[in-house]
């Protein structure tokens, strides 16, 4: 097998040669600046071994080396470049998370810092100190020096109030961040409650980050769905042979090559979810292991920030024997909905024929509206999770 690049440049050309990508002088702009922080972790990683090597290069680079926040409209390829820098990123000590599923983890560390005493404080991050910020900032930067968050939003005037501390000790502390998000930094929280007070981190993203516009002209997500059908009834081969094709379609890549397809495991409270097919931010699932299963509505909006388009197999007609798994589609649906989140499917029947009877039919006559709904050109023209 042909060894391939391993540095975000030249894969980048590798995927335009190949026909996997298309020739974009704004993405390829975007591509150089990431290339640079490759290099720049790659430099790092080449220092010498040992602590005192390590503490100088960090104080010595870090206040020089900035982050990069990069914006656009949605199905540009901004979480395609993001994919292509992170998975190649010289280094082990790296993370890549939705920034939602990241404020749950921060409030939930805060939560149980404010309940500890100082016995199991000093146990936990190193400090008996009442402001938790800072050791969870440190926490942080001994795991990851570099940290990646795709989709980046605030929409919550607790987190806004949070993360300018919190981002402005990670910087201090030498991680290197990448964002990527739907808005200029300057349009964060706009007409949030209390906005004033988050300005100052505005400025302080701007300082420490390179900002840089994917605006082409093109949405290629919104390209590929072209003449895509999303809801295919009765089940048998046709539509699954339809769901495969649209899978390809919307992953790039060739047919049926799958050395760079899933599994993934996705971990919410501790437990492990496995997707066994995903790639490029689309997921393939059956329906009985996802609403047949027990599970719940962080199981399903973790699912929901972490892909942009999911494909289920197999939803069978339900009945008053099924209330529990129909409940947990209400909940699956609503989940993907509120995100965004693109639909494609393939069920025994129609949306309408769906749950017909049984315990919760009423509610449920809200979730065939939104399926419904999801297969409108103006649903698929929305963008993931804003």
């Amino acid at each position: 097998m042909e060894n391939k690049a391993q540095d975000p440049l030249s894969r980048y050309h590798e995927m335009i040669k190949c026909g996997e990508l298309k020739n974009d002088a704004i993405q390829a702009q975007i591509v150089q600046r990431l290339q640079s922080l490759h290099v720049y972790l790659k430099q790092k990683a080449d220092k010498p071994a040992g602590l005192l090597a390590k503490l100088f290069w960090n104080g010595s680079s870090s206040s020089l080396q900035k982050g990069l926040y990069i914006y656009g409209d949605v199905g540009r390829g901004k979480s395609m470049l993001m994919d292509l820098f992170y998975d190649l990123a010289p280094t082990l000590e790296k993370r890549r998370v939705h920034f939602h599923a990241f404020m749950l983890e921060i409030h939930k560390e805060m939560h149980e810092w404010r309940y500890m005493d100082d016995t199991a404080r000093q146990k936990k991050l190193g400090t008996i100190e009442d402001d938790p910020i800072p050791p969870i900032a440190a926490k942080i930067a001994d795991e990851c020096e570099l940290l990646c968050f795709d989709e980046f939003q605030v929409t919550d005037v607790t987190d806004a109030m949070i993360l300018g501390r919190l981002f402005g000790a990670l910087f201090d502390l030498g991680v290197l961040m990448v964002l990527t998000s739907n808005r200029i930094p300057d349009d964060l929280y706009k007409d949030g409650l209390n906005r004033g007070l988050f300005l100052p981190t505005i400025d302080l993203i701007k300082k420490k980050m390179d900002v840089e516009a994917l605006d082409g002209p093109t949405d290629y997500r919104l390209e590929r769905m072209q003449g895509v059908k999303t809801y295919h009834f009765p089940l048998g081969d046709d539509a699954t042979g339809a769901l495969s094709d649209a899978f390809w379609r919307l992953t790039d890549h060739a047919v049926n090559d799958r050395s760079q397809v899933g599994p993934e495991v996705l971990t919410i409270q501790g437990r492990e979810l496995t997707i066994p097919i995903a790639s490029r931010g689309v997921a393939v699932v059956s329906f009985k292991k996802i609403c047949g299963a027990a599970r719940g509505a962080a199981d399903y909006l973790e699912m929901a920030w972490k892909y942009h388009t999911i494909i289920m197999v197999g939803i069978p007609r339900l009945g008053p024997e099924n209330r529990n798994e129909a409940k947990r589609f209400v909940t699956f649906i609503d989940a993907l909905y509120e995100n965004n989140v693109k639909f494609l499917c393939c069920a025994e029947v129609g949306p309408a024929d769906l749950y017909a009877e049984g315990h919760g039919h009423f509610e449920f006559q809200r979730t065939v509206s939104r399926l419904m709904e999801m297969q409108s050109q103006e649903y698929l023209a929305k963008g993931h999770a804003i």
